[in-house]
This record gives C-alpha cells, sequence and structure tokens, in this order.
C-alpha cells in the first residue's frame, strides 16, 4: 500500500493555495472572499495553464503533468525548496500508482561507516528517513540514553518524541521537534510511498497519538540537515547543541548526523562530561566481554 494517495495530492495543494493571500500574489481582490487564500482560477492563472487542468490536478491527478508545470506551479504556489521537491515526489509517487514496485532495501550500517562513527569526536549516529536509529557512537548513545533505554529496537525518534512521556523533559522546545518530526516523516513518505516500514510507523503514531493525527493533516514538509537543538538532559542538564545531516553518498537513504557545542560553553562542558561517561561505559562493557582485560 503506497504511503501518498490522491487525497494526499489535493490536500497538499489545497492547503498551499490557502497560504498564500491575494496580495502576496499580486492579485487584487475585489467583495468578500469565500475561501482563505486563493481561489483555483487565480492559481491556474499565475501557473499558466486553464482552470480545469489545474482542478484536475489539484483533485489528485498529476500524472502525466511535464516538469515544466510542477515548476509554474510550484512558483504561483510559492513553494520553499522542501514543499517543491515534495510536489515532486507527489508527481512521481502518481506515475507509478498501480505499477510493482520494488520493497525498500535493507538497510544494514558497514561497519567502515561504524568505525567512522566511533572516530567521530562528538555525538554522531546514522539514520534512516523513518528516524530510525541503525547505529551510534558511544557519545550519542549517552546524549539519547533516555531513547536507548527502550528495549525495542531499532530506536526511532518520533516514535520516543509522540509516545514517550519522558521526551516533554527531554526535550524543551518539544512542539518544534514535533513539527520538524512529522514535517520531515512527510516528506520522506513523498519520497517513498511504498515503505512499508514508514507506513506501520505512520500508522501507529497516527492511532496512539491525536497530536501526530493533527500534525500530519497539516501537510507540511522539511528538510532537516541542520539547525539548533537544546536538550535536557538527565545527567548534566540544558545542553544547546548545532546539528548537521549529511547523507552516505554510498547508501541512499542513510544519513549520518553529528551534534557539536559552541567552544568554551557550558553546553561543550556537559558534552566532555558525557564522553567521559561514554568511555567509562565502553570499558566497563570491554571488561565483561573479555575478563582477562586490564582496565587500569
Amino acid at each position: 500500500m503506497a504511503m501518498t494517495s490522491k487525497g494526499d495530492i489535493r490536500e497538499f495543494l489545497s492547503s498551499r493555495r490557502a497560504k498564500i493571500t491575494p496580495d502576496q500574489a499580486g492579485i487584487k481582490s475585489y467583495g468578500e472572499r469565500r475561501v482563505p487564500g486563493l481561489r483555483r482560477n487565480e492559481v491556474a492563472q499565475l501557473a499558466g495553464v486553464s482552470v480545469e487542468y489545474y482542478t484536475r490536478m489539484e483533485r489528485g491527478n498529476l500524472a502525466g503533468v511535464s516538469d515544466s508545470v510542477l515548476e509554474s506551479l510550484a512558483r504561483a504556489l510559492r513553494l520553499d525548496e522542501a514543499e517543491r521537491a515534495h510536489l515532486f515526489d507527489l508527481a512521481r509517487g502518481a506515475e507509478t500508482a498501480g505499477r510493482r514496485r520494488h520493497p525498500v532495501g535493507a538497510e544494514i550500517v558497514r561497519p567502515s561507516v561504524q568505525r567512522t562513527l566511533d572516530a567521530i569526536g562528538t555525538p554522531a549516529y546514522v539514520r534512516n528517513g523513518r528516524r530510525d536509529i541503525l547505529a551510534a557512537n558511544g557519545l550519542a548513545e549517552v546524549l539519547y540514553s533516555p531513547l536507548f533505554d527502550d528495549p525495542r529496537r531499532p530506536v526511532n525518534v518520533a516514535r520516543f518524541v509522540f509516545l514517550h512521556p519522558g521526551a516533554f523533559d527531554f526535550f524543551p522546545d518539544r512542539p518544534t521537534i514535533t513539527r520538524d518530526t512529522v514535517a520531515a516523516l512527510r516528506s520522506e513518505a513523498g519520497r517513498n510511498p511504498y515503505d512499508h516500514g514508514l507506513s506501520e510507523l505512520v500508522g501507529e503514531l497516527s492511532t496512539r497519538s491525536e497530536e501526530f493525527r493533527t500534525l500530519w493533516a497539516k501537510h507540511d514538509v522539511h528538510f532537516h540537515t541542520t539547525g539548533a537543538k537544546a536538550i535536557s538532559h538527565p545527567l548534566v542538564g540544558e545542553l544547546d547543541l548545532t546539528f548537521e545531516a549529511m547523507e552516505i553518498a554510498a547508501d541512499p537513504g542513510l544519513t549520518i548526523v553529528t551534534y557539536s557545542a559552541e567552544p568554551g560553553s557550558r553546553s561543550e562542558e556537559g558534552l566532555s562530561l558525557l564522553a567521559t561517561l561514554a568511555a567509562t561505559d565502553a570499558a566497563e562493557r570491554a571488561a565483561v566481554s573479555d575478563p582477562t582485560r586490564s582496565t587500569s
């Protein structure tokens, strides 16, 4: 079953149309308007297509729509980079609807990638588009210890954010985290509409979290590649970190995420303390696995 449908296309386009005022679009408006944002005929005019053709697209039929028309539509709706990419993903999904698709491949983190994570001096992990953490270095495991305390594997950030009560304390700016998480999952659903694991995750979160259902219905999308993240860690307190997300070219769909703190800041001191704890944990695990190994 695909994650996207004609309904998703319809709701995405209509929600973007509703966000643009006539003034923003440079359209003179007369009298009372019964709909928020632009009318269909106004979008059609801005995109340079007939009202009938745009109506067909907004009803969920993007099959056969050319890239040039999609570009014109993106400009008319003032889509940002993530929204434009999502529109093209939805169109590609419409083209392949009903055809046999290859399943999403197994997501195995290669040993060399794990060694790279272990060599990085800051918290770092590998995730997929579903926000499963597939591999991490010791410092990332200590930083995200409340997530890794859950015995379920792989650890999933979205499941923690929406279903774990500890997320309210762990993320001081949880409303931003929830919006960004859902927007990232929406983008992933457009890219990989036949990802069964993603479909199951969205179904679980929709069933168990009204907050998730509300945000999912907004059809917002977002690229989550860099930014600031505040964490209230149970051991070292408040941490203000910067994250960078870098796709692994050799492993499509997998991304390395790293965290760092401003030099000389209290957050850097907190990460240093966590690094000491991570090193201690690693030494203790090594001693357990090899009792003859000295830890002195």
